[in-house]
């Protein structure tokens, strides 16, 4: 289970300069943005963006632009959906091959994409 939360929190890590950690243990890794919610509901906290946690049977992968954004979940690709649980939860029970690493990261970009420009990061 450790390579495989390495490898999910290898993708998020790359934004870890454009988001501010939140969480960073063995278990979990969660990124919330740097500015203040644009939401009441959030009182003025940072946004949860996305985390990697390490469960009983399997490292799941949330990113929460995948429910916010109607463009960013078209960008999931077939191999990636099979992975996912819910509107922005992939579960993964074995290392993900190199190509949805690739897909994860796209999305992920996609998302962050989609903040900035609504200016929420």
């Amino acid at each position: 289970m450790k390579t495989i939360f390495a490898d999910l929190k290898s993708v998020l890590a790359d934004y870890s300069d454009r988001l501010v950690v939140k969480v960073d243990t063995p278990i979990e890794y969660t990124l919330v943005t740097k500015s203040a919610s644009p939401f009441p509901q959030h009182k003025g906290n940072p946004m949860f963006f996305a985390t990697v946690r390490v469960g009983k049977a399997y490292a799941s992968f949330h990113l929460m632009p995948l429910y916010m954004s109607p463009a960013v979940a078209k960008s999931v690709t077939p191999a990636l959906k099979k992975r996912m649980q819910g509107k922005t939860c992939f579960n993964f029970k074995t290392n993900p091959a190199p190509e949805l690493i690739a897909d994860l990261k796209n999305v992920v970009e996609a998302g962050l994409q989609e903040w900035a420009g609504k200016k929420w990061l």
